[in-house]
């Protein structure tokens, strides 16, 4: 029995080919993410508090432009399975045009509502003059980073079209690069070393967006010059004109998934508002909780991407249908088998990571158990996650969409609103509820694989 979820040599080095690099790259910007935390932190809960106010709303346009080229990837990692270059010229015309047509708009959208946006996650519980510090700090930082929001959305439609077409070096090297970047710059502007002013989250902010396009100089830069390994840029920006036929196609199977990137992140950030009702401690207690949940479950993660590339390309290359469920049998297994790893050792962090934190015990105390209910899920987000990034693979994207944010806006979100505003509920009880229904998303994941649907290829319907 367990020989089906095992694969062989050649099927390992295959998934590590792709995945290392990856979980290279997600890793490393999560432990600067980290360590940027840190920092931040070690100016006050205050301050830390506004900018994890300002990260969720960020998060809505980070995953929003992850939607946008994903759908666009869904057809270009096809069609380097089939090899048509042409066709990935087209879709990362299409990825450039919708990115900064996002960053533009979400740039608006976020200078001209920056306060009441800001507002919604400090109802809870808690002086009025520290919500007024978080206020201030939050909108200091928010104002800083806008300028980031055009170098991301092009570095993602670039780095995005490398790794659907096997090149997953570049962009963790870009990646390491702007961490990096990022890392020594916050060092020196949060806290005024080496004779710059001690800027705080000004400086916390102003650090990512030069780090932001110090990865797009890198990814961008690096594709442009090896036009060989890169034949898709060829004549890339000599039009922008995308075939009709193409487009729709795009438009049809892709707008899915932007539109459930935006709502799932939404739906996100509306159960966050949720448990910030509990009270002003829940906000960095929560942000200390996700920071560590987002380093530890790296692995399984990127092996989500890895297996929306990899059943892509087989998909592309019109493999048999029992050797592709074969395969995606064996990459979720790994998922769930990295979930299960890094779940045990999120526990063992639990009680020490809170502390690295400058603030207070109660909030210390808080996080640990947030830590601990968020590591006992884990697998069952693995295996949601592995699920999802497979039906898509296969242009799923409705189904996805119902799977996804369907799921989070007809079970979770009902639920935290529902016992946050109508109940006396305490945090962790209304946290473990909101997270136990990913036992229910897990268990849809499985019957929509079973269905087979998903496996289809797409890069024969390019015209």
């Amino acid at each position: 029995m367990l020989k089906r979820y095992i694969g062989d040599r050649v099927f390992y080095r295959r998934v590590l080919a792709i995945v290392v690099p990856i979980i290279i790259q997600n890793g490393i910007t999560n432990f600067v993410s980290l360590l940027d935390n840190i920092m931040v932190g070690q100016v006050g809960t205050l301050p830390m508090s506004g900018v994890s106010i300002v990260n969720q709303l960020l998060f809505v346009f980070n995953l929003c432009i992850f939607g946008a080229t994903a759908g666009a990837g869904i057809f270009t990692a096809q069609f380097q399975g089939s090899g048509d270059n042409e066709g990935i010229r087209h879709t990362f015309r299409f990825k450039i045009l919708i990115c900064t047509a996002l960053a533009l708009i979400g740039m608006g959208i976020f200078f001209l509502g920056d306060e009441p946006l800001i507002r919604l996650f400090l109802t809870g519980e808690g002086a009025q003059e520290d919500a007024a510090a978080i206020l201030d700090y939050g909108l200091r930082y928010l104002k800083m980073m806008l300028p980031g929001l055009i170098p991301f959305a092009i570095t993602s439609a670039y780095a995005g079209t490398l790794k659907e077409t096997g090149e997953t070096f570049i962009p963790m090297l870009g990646g390491i690069a702007a961490t990096l970047v990022n890392l020594v710059l916050n060092y020196v502007l949060i806290f005024g070393h080496f004779g710059a002013p001690e800027m705080g989250v000004e400086g916390a902010a102003l650090a990512t967006v030069i780090s932001r396009f110090a990865e797009l100089a890198i990814v961008a830069g690096w594709t442009h010059l090896h036009t060989g390994k890169n034949p898709f840029i060829l004549g890339a920006y000599r039009s922008m004109a995308i075939p009709a036929g193409l487009l729709k196609n795009i438009i049809v199977k892709g707008m899915p998934l932007l539109a459930n990137e935006l709502l799932w992140s939404c739906g996100m950030t509306f159960l966050n508002q949720s448990y910030s009702t509990c009270g002003l401690d829940v906000v960095p207690a929560l942000n200390i909780t996700s920071t560590l949940f987002n380093l530890t479950s790296v692995v399984f993660m990127s092996m989500g991407v890895a297996d929306g590339i990899l059943m892509g390309q087989m998909l592309g290359s019109s493999a048999p249908k029992e050797e592709v469920k074969d395969s995606s049998r064996k990459l979720i297994a790994i998922s769930v088998s990295s979930g299960i790893l890094f779940g045990l050792l999120t526990i063992a962090l639990s009680g020490a990571f809170p502390h690295i934190y400058n603030t207070s015990h109660a909030v210390r105390s808080l996080a640990t158990r947030l830590i601990l209910i968020s590591a006992l899920f884990m697998p069952f987000d693995a295996f949601a996650n592995a699920a999802y990034f497979t039906l898509r693979s296969g242009g799923q994207t409705y189904i996805t969409f119902l799977f996804d944010s369907g799921f989070v806006w007809a079970v979770m979100v009902p639920l935290a609103y529902g016992l946050s505003r109508f109940t006396a509920i305490a945090i962790l009880p209304l946290y473990f509820l909101c997270q136990s229904t990913n036992i229910l998303k897990a268990a849809l994941g499985s019957f929509f694989l079973s269905k087979g649907k998903w496996i289809q290829n797409l890069a024969v319907k390019n015209g």
